[in-house]
């Protein structure tokens, strides 16, 4: 057995040797006979995938595609070279190279990627290109998806910040190559974050409300500090603002105790109210203002002749003093009253209510939160001057209170003391109630517009009030 195991180890061996003798002559340059080494044959295209495959965006936005090849050999590998990407229509443009989409009209539009004979596509969808808005007085501030603002209306002030001070009856760019990421509007002034949470105002500056150290008015927008900011407000004549570290600021007209520093003088510049770095939002009314902070919690100062501080007797808080003991989702801050929803989707209001802007369905004014209806569906809450509106989960869209001007968007001029149905569309998305106007968003992008036009403040070019919720082109 040992031999025969041998015999049969040996023959297997020799071979191999012979191949590692062969193999050291050939690349010694030796042996005419020796054949090379064959060539591996490439694996070659055999489709296409697009990321993502359908996508939705709002015009003026972008979109990057990218290009996923699968090969014979079942290898997979992303695609850049000899690639070129077109789109199937105008609705946006591409660039050819690198598949960077860019929406510049409404509709429905095909990406194709291409490599030689193979290609596939993608859908993309471009909506209108608006955000939201906000309101002031008589002058509004449009943002689009891609952070770029506008301006409408009255502007002896500069509150349009596009440097002059001529009114405008149809939008005017301002702020020209900024990205603008947030924006509210005062009576007369207005405030912005960029997208580096910088913060900049413009307008009136009487009392300090632009915060820049000056009582001079600004017709372009000014840098205040540099700090980043994460919430702003704009009241009739003050500012509030949080940092991102979550600390309060506030400036401007303090006679109310408005912003919260326990005084009632006017502060040029931003000063730091209390010590607390939990708060997230504010809001400002005429003369009062509204804070939340990340416990969910409520708080108010300034102002209180008619109960819009929310805490009791009818004298005016110059510190922030809790609201209740609920949990709340949202705030909101009028001429003279406020609103705010509670986590648990019920809806409440206090403070003035001569006009039934609070919608508990009288006119007597409330010292205390008090709820609105039983609904428990509320989702987004905006109070104007003397009206509010307020969007359930459900999309639908309600109003109440004033209507001299229509701002209610019910096609009357009748005051309504309880939350009426605007429309049947169930699609708004946001809302922004001004002293007389308002201005709202839908999921595709749309912006619409009602109320007060006479200083030309819903940007429709034509200085005509409207009734109802109209579409800006």
């Amino acid at each position: 057995m040992a031999a025969l195991t041998q015999a049969r180890s040996f023959a297997v061996i020799r071979p191999i040797l012979t191949l590692w003798v062969c193999g050291l002559i050939a690349a010694c340059g030796g042996g005419k006979d020796s054949t090379p080494a064959s060539t591996p044959v490439a694996a070659s295209l055999v489709s296409l995938s697009i990321s993502p495959a359908s996508v939705t965006l709002q015009m003026g936005t972008s979109q990057q595609f990218t290009a996923l090849g699968t090969y014979s050999d079942g290898s997979t590998a992303t695609i850049s070279k000899d690639l070129l990407w077109s789109t199937g229509g105008s609705v946006a443009s591409i660039v050819q190279t690198s598949g960077l989409a860019t929406g510049k009209a409404i509709g429905n539009e095909t990406i194709t990627a291409t490599v030689g004979k193979i290609n596939n596509s993608a859908k993309m969808q471009v909506l209108a290109p608006y955000v939201g808005a906000a309101t002031g007085g008589s002058h509004t501030v449009i943002m689009q998806a891609n952070g770029s603002l506008t301006a409408t209306g009255l502007n002896h002030s500069g509150q349009l910040g596009d440097g002059t001070t001529i009114d405008r009856a149809a939008p005017v760019a301002i702020g020209i190559g900024a990205v603008w990421s947030t924006i509210s509007a005062g009576e007369f002034h207005s405030i912005g974050l960029r997208s580096d949470a910088s913060l900049w105002t413009w307008g009136f500056n009487q009392n300090g409300q632009l915060g820049d150290a000056s009582f001079v008015d600004k017709a372009t927008p000014s840098k205040i500090g540099s700090a980043t900011w994460l919430s702003v407000a704009a009241g009739k004549s003050h500012s509030l603002a949080v940092k991102k570290d979550g600390t309060l600021w506030a400036w401007g007209r303090n006679f109310n105790g408005q912003l919260g520093d326990g005084t009632v003088i006017d502060r040029v510049e931003p000063v730091q109210i209390g010590s607390v770095k939990t708060w997230t939002t504010v809001a400002a009314g005429a003369t009062h203002s509204l804070a939340r902070r990340s416990d969910g919690s409520i708080w108010a100062w300034g102002n209180n002749s008619n109960g819009q501080v929310g805490v009791g007797p009818t004298i005016n808080i110059s510190t922030p003093t809790q609201v209740g003991s609920s949990t709340w989702v949202a705030i909101t801050a009028g001429i003279n009253h406020s609103l705010g929803i509670r986590s648990d989707g019920a809806l409440f209001a206090w403070g003035a209510n001569e006009s039934g802007q609070l919608g508990v369905g009288a006119t007597s004014d409330r010292l205390n939160p008090s709820q609105i209806g039983t609904a428990s569906n509320w989702i987004i809450v905006s109070a104007g001057g003397k009206h509010s509106l307020a969007i359930k989960t459900d999309g639908s869209l309600w109003s109440w209170g004033n209507n001299s001007d229509g701002q209610l968007g019910l096609g009357t001029l009748d005051n309504q003391l309880s939350p009426q149905l605007v429309g049947d569309q169930k699609n708004w998305k946001t809302i922004s109630a001004g002293q007389f106007h308002n201005f709202a968003t839908r999921t595709d992008g749309t912006l619409w517009t009602w109320g007060r036009n006479i200083e030309g403040q819903l940007g429709d070019g034509k200085r005509l009030s409207l009734k109802v919720p109209t579409a800006i082109p």
